[in-house]
């Protein structure tokens, strides 16, 4: 089973990935976070990001290892352990040159197909994490270009207010005025940036979109696991038992 969820920042993708993830005994795969370790890797080199020529040339010998236990995901780049460094302020504003960089997207994306097939082919059931059982995979371009025939494809999205509050706890701490204007830069021009090379506001046809503007943290992953078993249901039922297309689901 492969269950893609894409959506804006501040949306909530990879909390809730890694929840539904643990719930379903799959695989998890944060691919956002190898654009943030593509970028420390390019800054760690010292390459100039601004030349998209090295850049991509830098990637694609990226030693890069992804830790996908949904419980303790990891980020090894050359042995180095990055989980903390790629979500400093240095790595979130820097990260756009270096996710917008197309070639830099088609090697990322061939990698993060390659680890899919691993989790959910039946070949490979006795050497990969999840013996088979399948993979959660959240991040921009999953549902639409990444993982396009997963089983459930989900926009996990939210009101700007809601995405900003929740970036500003998870930052700063809090949510107050101040820390939501300190944070509304990095999500929205990130948004914006992304936006060039990925759709993620609006649900392409097959996905389903679940809004969690007024859910809470539980009710979110609920939501997104009710979707899952209404997909796994019609597949077992045949195509005529569907029940559609576009949410918010609830």
């Amino acid at each position: 089973m492969v269950v893609a969820i894409d959506g804006p920042s501040g949306s909530g993708k990879s909390s809730v990935s890694r929840a539904v993830a643990r719930r379903l005994g799959t695989a998890y795969l944060d691919t956002g976070a190898m654009y943030r370790a593509a970028t420390w890797w390019c800054l760690e080199e010292q390459v100039d990001l601004a030349d998209q020529a090295a850049v991509a040339a830098a990637v694609d010998v990226m030693p890069l290892v992804m830790g996908i236990d949904p419980a303790a995901p990891t980020v090894h780049v050359d042995g180095t352990d990055v989980g903390e460094a790629i979500r400093t302020t240095e790595i979130s504003t820097a990260v756009s040159a270096v996710a917008t960089n197309l070639a830099v997207r088609a090697e990322l994306r061939r990698l993060q197909r390659a680890i899919i097939a691993a989790e959910s082919s039946v070949e490979s059931a006795g050497t990969s994490f999840s013996g088979g059982r399948g993979i959660v995979a959240e991040g921009r371009d999953i549902t639409t270009v990444v993982a396009p025939d997963a089983d459930a494809r989900i926009l996990l999205t939210a009101s700007e207010e809601a995405r900003l509050a929740r970036r500003s706890l998870e930052v700063h701490g809090a949510a107050d005025a101040a820390a939501v204007e300190a944070t509304k830069d990095q999500v929205l021009r990130r948004d914006r940036d992304d936006s060039t090379v990925s759709q993620f506001h609006v649900a392409a046809d097959g996905v389903v979109t679940v809004d969690s503007s007024d859910l809470d943290f539980e009710q979110t992953i609920q939501a997104v696991l009710d979707v899952v078993e209404q997909v796994l249901a019609t597949a077992a039922t045949g195509p005529d038992a569907g029940t559609g297309g576009e949410g918010p689901a609830r």
